[in-house]
């Protein structure tokens, strides 16, 4: 942990060259002591300082060299001179070894107990560097990639277990325990946004969901069946004898310093119940618009919509489409001291400061279109519905927008016009949807090229012909011209790409992380009178198209042409 005494000196310190004023400085030491963090967090979520840079003049300050870790490989014999734990604890690894040295990377390379405690233990001599926090969390990952061996020398010690054995003792035998902390810890390393423990006739198959496709990670004998369950279902706060209707929980567990929820569904099926637990950050910082994908076009249109003081902002897309996180960064945007911000959510996912979040409770008539009542007598200047679901909430949120409030909220359709349509097949006016819609947002969600093995290629024949079924391909280059800056003609005209050739940073699939595509449909006087009229979601459409409005599929071929994604990832999900 950095000593907050030895970050002010950096700071006062112009030698250093930390551009922070003594205003910002008390500024962030005030808000650290109210939300309870340190002073370094607030500085870094604040972008008042970034990270590696501030790590680096700690080394200049402590006169050890600085070392990132992004990226670096790690042999595993060098890694395991410090045990997990010792590392975790002690922010510490072992990153390199020599015939007589050790080098180490520290976060606080002031601590000498644990340098010395490490030259006793390892027998080498110590070579310290100094990383950053975030460094050191990619590092400490390591250690949880040998899952499914890590897990068969517990399983095979657990087969003795007598099938009859009370549910409640089996869900607290340690084996169990191990079990479920390594399956949610590994999940958690591996940025997986969904845990799936899918029972078979014979063995229970673990999944993780990263980067939008399903990755078996390992099987559990059919024994330890009943007690993974009930472990799961003791830790939701559900009922442990029920095997026969789904069921809807939830639980935390820490980290290191990240705090993580799960939100758990448990489903009857033939061979048992299957168990998904949503993994959720909820400490996570809302992502700015162009993190999460925007163009500058489309980007544009968002910032003119958000800074309007009435209307509706309506995101649509399939479950896991990432609506929610664009919700949470619109609503990043928006949250200011002097607006009054409440939610009505089916979960709360992230936890955001300053906003009034309020969690629907249909056991206790606490629904979307009741709490959204509520909601209107709480003087709110914003208001996020988490989705429209009927005509009840429907009509709510749009007499909201009317009367002078803001209103973010969801909706399932496959492109942005087709909204349009739906409200008014739920029972809206049409007129009402015309005038109080301000801008509708399609997306999906696309796996990223990996940075450290993307390779450019041509495109083939047979990829061109493939191309050419979803998108005509005398039209790219124009649309390659009016979207992208900072490209040759030549460049934009040659039908050259991008792909991961596969490694060990990505899993050998050749992608790493995602981001969305966005179609979006400003709601301009034209389409009020399009609306009025009852016009489908194609003609709205191809208004719009003719006017300037980039589909999704459009937006996806620019993010490949500029490396960001491979043209087989666009086709992919905009066929779905």
């Amino acid at each position: 942990m950095l000593n907050t005494e030895i970050l002010k000196k950096l700071i006062k310190d112009k030698k250093y060259g930390l551009a922070i004023t003594a205003t910002q400085l008390r500024s962030a030491e005030t808000k650290a002591r109210k939300m309870n963090k340190t002073l370094l967090a607030i500085l870094i979520d604040d972008g008042l300082v970034e990270e590696n840079d501030l790590y680096q003049k700690l080394g200049i300050y402590y006169e050890v060299p600085f070392i990132s870790l992004h990226g670096r490989e790690f042999k595993k014999d060098t890694l395991s001179l410090i045990p997990a734990p010792v590392a975790g604890t002690h922010e510490v690894v072992a990153f390199e070894k020599g015939p007589n040295e050790v080098k180490l990377a520290m976060t606080d390379p002031s601590d000498l107990q644990t340098i010395e405690f490490l030259r006793r233990k390892i027998g080498l001599e110590p070579k310290v560097y100094i990383t950053s926090p975030s460094d050191l969390r990619e590092a400490l990952r390591f250690y949880h990639t040998e899952l499914e061996g890590e897990q068969l020398r517990i399983i095979e010690e657990s087969q003795g277990q007598a099938a009859g054995v009370d549910l409640k003792k089996q869900a607290e035998a340690i084996s169990v325990i191990t079990i479920i902390n390594s399956i949610l810890e590994n999940g958690v390393y591996e940025n997986a946004s969904d845990i799936h423990i899918e029972p078979t006739e014979k063995e229970i198959v673990v999944r993780y969901r990263i980067d939008g496709i399903l990755k078996p990670v390992m099987t559990l004998p059919k024994s330890l069946q009943n007690g993974v369950i009930a472990r799961i279902k003791i830790l939701a706060n559900v009922k442990l004898d029920e095997h026969m209707i789904p069921q809807d929980g939830r639980f935390k567990i820490q980290i290191q310093d990240d705090k993580v929820a799960f939100r758990v569904s448990i489903l009857p099926v033939y061979d048992g119940e299957k168990i998904v637990m949503r993994i959720l950050h909820e400490d996570s910082k809302p992502l700015s618009l162009d993190q999460l994908g925007f163009l500058e076009k489309t980007r544009s249109l968002v910032d003119e919509a958000i800074t309007k003081p009435h209307g509706m902002i309506l995101v649509t897309g399939p479950t896991g489409s990432g609506k929610t996180t664009t919700l949470y960064s619109v609503l990043g945007i928006l949250n200011k001291p002097g607006v009054n911000i409440s939610t009505i959510e089916d979960p709360i996912e992230y936890r955001m400061p300053g906003v009034n979040q309020s969690q629907v409770n249909p056991k206790v008539g606490f629904t979307f279109a009741s709490g959204l009542r509520a909601l209107l007598r709480q003087d709110p200047n914003i208001i996020m519905v988490g989705e429209i679901r009927d005509q009840e909430t429907a009509e709510i949120a749009i007499n909201a927008a009317m009367t002078g409030h803001l209103v973010l909220s969801t909706l399932h359709t496959n492109d942005a016009a087709t909204t349009l349509p739906r409200l008014v097949d739920m029972g809206v006016p049409p007129f009402l949807v015309a005038y109080t819609a301000n801008i509708i947002i399609a997306q999906r969600l696309l796996r990223k090229i990996c940075t450290y093995c993307k390779k450019e290629y041509k495109l083939d024949e047979a990829a061109t012909k493939e191309l050419a079924l979803a998108f005509d391909t005398k039209k790219l280059s124009q649309l390659f011209k009016e979207n992208i800056k900072g490209k040759s003609e030549k460049e934009i005209d040659t039908f050259s790409f991008f792909q991961g050739a596969g490694c060990h940073r990505c899993g050998e699939t050749g992608y790493k992380g995602r981001l969305g595509i966005y179609e979006v449909l400003e709601i301009v006087p034209e389409i009020v009178k399009m609306i009025n009229q009852r016009a489908d979601a194609n003609a709205i459409t191809s208004y719009a198209r003719e006017h300037g409005m980039l589909t999704m599929l459009e937006d996806g071929l620019i993010k490949a042409k500029l490396g960001i994604t491979s043209i087989s990832e666009v086709l992919r999900v905009t066929k779905e």
